[in-house]
């Protein structure tokens, strides 16, 4: 039996994963990688017996520039907890984490443990909004254990396709110890007395919590939901949960859930409105890509005003005065946006659409100040730093980071100081620098991102260290945006 690695391919010509790469520099520390040609490249033909599942990924070795022995070497169960607790601090470490996530690279250990880490990497992903990205892995590797059941048919919960987990449960039910979606499929094949029976029985032994337990019952007897109290949702509810809501008529509203569930309201089926929060908090989270956030900003004019309806049309109109190119009008339309959506954590974004333009019309005062920082945010920090004036000592301390140089002075940026150091000579710390010798490179990288995060916070020993490790391991793209968006996102924020 073969497997056609076709859809592979086409994962890495859409969505985010060229953007990611550029943006992480793990090709070429410094350079963004570029395609020689648009020619698709040959399809490549495997075995299935000889693909090993949990080690897949939808970006090989020689895109990503890490080494296949990425996760070697590290304890599964540590590895796994600190894929789960790490939270980047900048979108520049979002990206990074996408990748180390998305990267073709050997499991750690074999058997159940390899498995474990590739839910694991799926986890990870889907609490990151990157859906899309975590079905293609799961077309690779399949649902063969119940390890990787679970996040195979959350996937398929969450975007309304009950069927195949259902199908794959009548035909092997070992592969899911989850007596509620048991139930559930149950249910659905018609035999609605022997889910009744496996509910009354879980409830008895106490196998299922009480929350749950009335949840189910309320789903097999419309009745009983008429005539009980109204039941609450939970706060962080599982995509079968949400199906269940759904199939009692209380469908459950999806701003105030987990990110994952945000993807249901890019369909627009339930209104602009709501299609476009979705969009700003999946691209908050860089789980959307800049120019779908913009197609969507400017899919009709706004039919209203306030909240959403005031971005919408701040950031209409700055495009509207790009278009013409006239500074005057670009000014005052960018000094209206830039404060609207610091305030929502788009900046990232919107400097990623604009910000070549706007340093090309050399703008004066508080509107050439926004278009500086646009261009330090953008992923064209390094050429657009060159074009940028010199007199200023922030403009200078910001623009030798952007070219990895040591800067003159720490200036008054917030974390400037240990940036600085990281940037200066320092070096990894003696931990982190005997774990890459130990072969131990995904996890340094984690660690790393763990230190910046401490860094962020106020800890500037860790942010300095964190910083060098990047450097130190071949990451100097992230290293560089990672010390660019900390200082200009939290200056932004300390002028508001």
């Amino acid at each position: 039996m073969r497997i056609d690695l076709l859809f592979i391919t086409a994962a890495l010509l859409c969505g985010q994963a060229t953007t990611a790469l550029a943006q992480t520099g793990l090709t070429d520390p410094g350079r963004a990688p570029v395609a020689g040609s648009a020619t698709v490249p040959p399809v490549e033909s495997l075995p299935l017996e000889e693909i090993d599942v949990a080690s897949a990924g939808l970006l090989p070795s020689r895109m990503t520039g890490l080494p296949v022995s990425l996760w070697q070497g590290s304890d599964p169960e540590a590895l796994r907890d600190l894929i789960l607790a790490v939270q980047p601090a900048v979108p520049a470490l979002r990206d990074l984490m996408r990748v180390l996530m998305l990267a073709e690279a050997d499991a750690p250990a074999g058997g159940e443990a390899a498995d474990r880490h590739l839910a694991a990497r799926l986890d990870r992903l889907m609490g990151a909004g990157f859906i899309e990205e975590a079905q293609a892995l799961l077309q690779i590797a399949g649902h063969r254990s119940t390890e990787l059941f679970r996040p195979w048919a959350d996937v398929n919960l969450l975007l309304g396709r009950s069927d195949a987990p259902c199908a794959a449960l009548e035909r092997a039910p070992a592969l899911s110890r989850d007596t509620a979606l048991q139930v559930f499929c149950i249910a659905r094949s018609g035999d609605w007395p022997r889910a009744a029976l496996i509910v009354q029985t879980a409830a008895t032994l106490g196998t299922i919590p009480a929350r749950r337990i009335d949840l189910l019952e309320r789903f097999l007897d419309g009745e009983l939901h008429e005539i009980r109290a109204p039941i609450l949702p939970p706060v962080r509810p599982t995509p079968l949960e949400f199906r269940l809501f759904e199939a009692l008529g209380e469908p459950l509203p999806t701003a105030p859930l987990p990110l994952k569930f945000s993807v249901l309201d890019l369909t627009g089926d339930n209104g602009w409105r709501a299609q476009i929060e979705a969009a700003e908090r999946l691209a908050r989270a860089g789980a959307l890509p800049p120019n779908r956030l913009l197609g969507l900003y400017t899919l009709r004019k706004p039919a209203a005003s306030g909240g959403v309806w005031d971005r919408v049309r701040a950031l209409q109109a700055l495009e509207r005065a790009l278009e013409r190119g006239t500074p005057g009008t670009v000014e005052q339309a960018l000094i209206r946006l830039w404060p609207q959506m610091a305030s929502q954590g788009l900046l990232v974004p919107v400097a990623e659409l604009f910000a070549t333009d706007l340093v090309a019309l050399d703008l004066d005062g508080r509107a050439g100040r926004i278009a500086r920082q646009a261009a330090f945010l953008s992923t064209a920090y390094e050429s657009l730093a060159i074009s940028l004036d010199g007199t200023d000592p922030e403009v200078r301390f910001l623009t030798a980071i952007a070219r990895g140089a040591a800067p003159e002075a720490p200036g008054t940026l917030p974390h400037a100081a240990a940036v600085a150091r990281a940037f200066s000579g320092a070096t990894p710390p003696d931990s982190l620098v005997a774990k890459r010798a130990d072969g131990r490179l995904g996890e340094v990288i984690l660690r790393a991102m763990a230190l910046v995060s401490s860094g962020a916070e106020g800890n500037g020993q860790d942010l300095t260290d964190g910083l060098a490790t990047l450097r130190a391991v071949g990451l100097e793209d992230a290293a560089r945006r990672t010390a660019l968006q900390l200082m200009v996102l939290d200056a932004e924020r300390a002028r508001r």
